[in-house]
């Protein structure tokens, strides 16, 4: 009898905590993954499909639990280089994790919501690039918090004269993430999308791949003004960022 009617508790506390979070973040058909990090994030995965945003144009399936398990020890380790207090900072709190992210009818490894401290994670996303989108993502949400310090005009006048960003990285068919041999300022074909996307991609870089990018910025003094500005930037919200 008590350990049913312990099991009848438990199942009501993540019912009641699953129902707040519902409150909190406006996406259903979640359920709790993981909520005991030292990072104080809170793993939520999808139970059921589920569309959300003003035109329903943002759309996810439901996990399957066992490719999950197998995928979230690297979402953890990678989401562990970052402590509560810089998160807080960013305002991230919750990971919601699901299969198939879709925006606009355009796959995406994952969609950052400061208003909502949220940020949603494909987990079918491509595992060549998957540790790089965590981080490439984190950065939309660092910039989004700390606009001030991270000018794209300022960012953008690094490049030569003669280049232009896309006016949007949606509507840019600059889309490949595969690593430049020749840099020339940029990384990757994304990078020269929009500023942000090129911000957020030496990020990702700069979290996973610190030995190519001092291999790169060597002999490349566009990229290197670049990084410099990223980490200089950094350093003012958390000088132990990276």
């Amino acid at each position: 009898m008590k350990i049913l009617f312990l099991f009848i508790l438990i199942f009501h506390i993540s019912h009641v905590n699953a129902d707040e979070i519902y409150n909190l973040i406006k996406i259903p058909n979640l359920e709790i993954y993981k909520l005991k990090n030292d990072n104080n994030i809170r793993y939520l995965s999808t139970k059921g499909n589920f569309k959300i945003g003003v035109n329903k144009n943002i759309a996810c399936d439901k996990v399957n639990i066992n490719n999950l398990n197998s995928k979230f020890p690297l979402i953890e380790k990678n989401l562990n280089r970052y402590n509560s207090n810089f998160l807080n900072k960013i305002k991230l709190k919750y990971v919601v994790l699901c299969e198939n992210l879709f925006i606009s009818e355009i796959n995406t490894g994952g969609i950052p919501d400061n208003k909502n401290r949220t940020l949603i994670l494909d987990i079918n996303f491509n595992k060549k690039y998957f540790e790089r989108m965590i981080h490439h993502e984190i950065f939309h949400m660092i910039q989004n918090t700390h606009n001030k310090y991270f000018d794209e005009d300022k960012f953008s006048s690094f490049n030569p004269t003669s280049f232009n960003y896309a006016e949007c990285s949606t509507c840019s068919n600059r889309l490949n993430l595969d690593l430049y041999k020749k840099t020339n300022g940029f990384l990757t074909e994304y990078s020269k999308s929009i500023p942000s996307e090129d911000m957020a991609e030496i990020f990702s870089f700069l979290m996973t791949d610190k030995k190519t990018i001092k291999d790169k910025i060597d002999n490349d003094k566009v990229l290197s003004n670049k990084v410099n500005f990223i980490k200089l930037n950094l350093a003012k919200i958390d000088k132990n960022i990276l």
